[in-house]
């Protein structure tokens, strides 16, 4: 009431159902799904199958709030047609104008999405009987958040991407922060001696959960108000008041519980259960803060119109100023989902490094050194200069395009990641997955070995390039921030696949003998310069309808950039090219030279036995 989301007007209300049922079934909706994808990773990630009627508990929780969660959305939609545009349910023609927003308007098939998927969901769950199957349901559950992150302020914000990637990281955080409380709740008295084991892991999951959670809600805030001071000064800010308020006890009670509950559990079991009660009762109630924050208008509009330039209608964002070497430095998109991912990965690489220095077990420095120098060129590539050009100008895009498909991957494959997880990260011994056993599980996976093998590698890194650049894809990526994000997942596992594949040390398919690497390697580059000189002569302007639409205020030619970006593309080719085939030579004398150690020794050893064989000959002789 305070924020005036459940008054209605004179002219567009859709009715007192509608006005209060929306809230309700939205923090059904989002309770459930935090519900369903908590639950399935508490089965996927927390118990073991020792513990197996509690793993049976936590997926009938799981599948409970999945069935929820669908219907709740499917409720979404009507009610959010119905609040959008002022019509009550019995008004004529719901039916016909329902379909009308839901195939008409973004926010209508935005709605349609999230309903199809929380759906889809709700199957998987039913269907879940293995771990593998709760590892599957668990991850569609966090795509199903998706289109959730499209839909409210978020939606139509003017830092688009910023706004969409910071609702994300608020989501999907959540969702593993309640819904393993829930499950090992509800399912606590049968896991016997996993109780302690379960409940720490939970606690290290819900200590990342909460510095995503404050990060993001963080960055969602600085795009809603114009200064701290309307926290005190409007309605919406007194809500957001009291959901931080909120938010600071529960990481109280998330300290209490690493401190004092966690160490007494094996005597006292029925402590976990009264903490436990008392951090979901102040999730629900933060919950509610937040459904009524999403209903109601923040004090900075999230839609106005305050740069009617092409420009900004298809980016979003203000045009740029004319490019230049610290322009290229200074212009910044910041996007959470890269600096947060990234900043996490670094930690995370740092971490078990020191981990394994503590064990007295040797990592090489400079493979830090390379994966932190990766990861920031990452950051920058994605929300910095190339980013920002990358949006109005082609052959920028190319630029930002080659370096996150070729040199980014080099720097990664070098760190060797997954060497230092697999030693780092100790194993379980109760039958559970951690990070470790789900890595292990997916290397040897047959999709694994198949697309890790050098040729099939070699063929998704150079044929993706034709496939995505001569496809709507591009537009596609271009155009949402979506399509974006999964251009940069694939193209740099692409990049990360082929460059292992060639001289990495992870654990991979069989990698061919050297000469076969070095064909592999110069046969893949012939085709990547073949895309690069293509685009070079093609003769027909890519994405037209938005390159050819941007009317930069330092004019461009388009169809120009985009030749010169063809030949960056060929171009820039060359330094990896060249790095690989030194890094590839470099492993072939290593390799050489350990062969020719191994056999000198071999030989050394058949030596001494020869000559001890002779002397105890000699010996018996000597004594007969």
């Amino acid at each position: 009431m305070s924020t005036g989301a459940a008054v209605g007007t004179a002219l567009v209300d859709p009715g007192a159902v509608v006005r209060w049922g929306l809230p309700l079934v939205t923090v059904l909706a989002n309770l459930a799904s935090a519900a369903t994808i908590g639950a399935f990773a508490a089965a996927a990630f927390l118990i073991g199958p020792s513990a197996e009627r509690a793993w049976r508990g936590a997926v009938a929780v799981g599948q409970v709030a999945a069935i929820i969660w669908a219907l709740a959305a499917v409720l979404h939609v009507i009610f959010g047609y119905a609040s959008v545009w002022g019509r009550p349910l019995t008004a004529e023609n719901f039916g016909t104008e329902l379909l009308t927003f839901i195939r008409g308007t973004e926010l209508g098939t935005n709605y349609f999405w999230a309903a199809a998927l929380a759906v889809l969901v709700s199957l998987f769950a039913v269907a879940t009987g293995g771990m593998t199957m709760a590892m599957w349901t668990t991850a569609l559950g966090v795509i199903a958040l998706v289109p959730v992150a499209l839909t409210g302020h978020a939606a139509g914000a003017v830092a688009h991407n910023l706004a969409v990637s910071s609702q994300f990281l608020h989501l999907t955080p959540v969702a593993f922060w309640i819904g393993p409380l829930l499950a090992l709740l509800v399912v606590q008295r049968r896991l016997g001696e996993q109780l302690v084991p379960a409940v720490r892991r939970y606690s290290s999951m819900a200590a990342w959960c909460y510095v995503i959670v404050a990060l993001s809600g963080v960055l969602a805030a600085m795009i809603r108000l114009n200064s701290p001071v309307e926290l005190f000064t409007t309605g919406w800010g007194r809500l957001l008041l009291i959901k931080i308020v909120l938010f600071a006890v529960l990481g109280v009670l998330g300290w209490l519980h690493r401190q004092r509950t966690i160490p007494q559990l094996t005597e006292r079991p029925a402590l976990f259960w009264r903490l436990a009660a008392a951090e979901l009762a102040v999730m629900g109630l933060a919950a509610g803060i937040a459904v009524a924050l999403s209903s109601s208008a923040p004090p900075v509009p999230q839609n106005p119109v305050v740069d009617p330039s092409a420009v900004f209608a298809l980016t979003t964002y203000p045009e740029p100023p004319f490019p230049t070497p610290l322009t290229w430095l200074t212009q910044w998109h910041p996007d959470p989902l890269y600096i947060i991912g990234g900043g996490a990965a670094m930690f995370v690489y740092v971490r078990w490094g020191l981990r394994l220095r503590a064990r007295e077990i040797a990592w090489p420095w400079w493979r830090t050194a390379i994966w932190l120098l990766g990861w920031v060129l990452f950051i920058w590539v994605t929300t910095g200069g190339p980013y920002v050009y990358g949006a109005v100008l082609f052959s920028a895009h190319m630029i930002m395009h080659m370096v996150l498909v070729m040199l980014i991957p080099i720097f990664f494959t070098l760190a060797a990641p997954i060497t230092l997880g697999l030693r780092a990260v100790p194993p379980r011994r109760d039958g559970s997955r951690g990070p470790r056993e789900w890595v292990l599980s997916m290397l040897h996976s047959r999709y694994a070995q198949v697309w890790s093998h050098p040729i099939v590698a070699g063929a998704n890194f150079a044929g993706s390039l034709f496939v995505f650049y001569y496809s709507p894809l591009l537009t596609l990526a271009l155009t949402t921030h979506v399509g974006h994000v999964l251009m940069v997942i694939h193209f740099t596992l692409a990049g990360y696949l082929f460059a292992n594949a060639i001289i990495g040390i992870d654990p991979t398919a069989e990698r061919p003998a050297y000469p076969v690497r070095l064909i592999v390697l110069f046969a893949t580059m012939v085709f990547h310069a073949f895309f690069g000189l293509s685009l070079a002569n093609y003769g027909s302007l890519l994405a037209p309808t938005y390159y050819g639409h941007l009317g930069l205020s330092w004019w461009v030619d388009a169809l120009a950039d985009q030749q010169t970006g063809g030949f960056i593309t060929w171009g820039i080719g060359e330094a990896p090219v060249l790095i690989l085939a030194i890094v590839i030579t470099w492993q072939w004398i290593k390799s050489d030279q350990k062969e020719a150690t191994r056999l000198d020794r071999a030989a050394d050893r058949d030596d001494d036995a020869a000559l001890r064989a002779y002397n105890e000959m000699l010996a018996k002789r000597a004594e007969h």
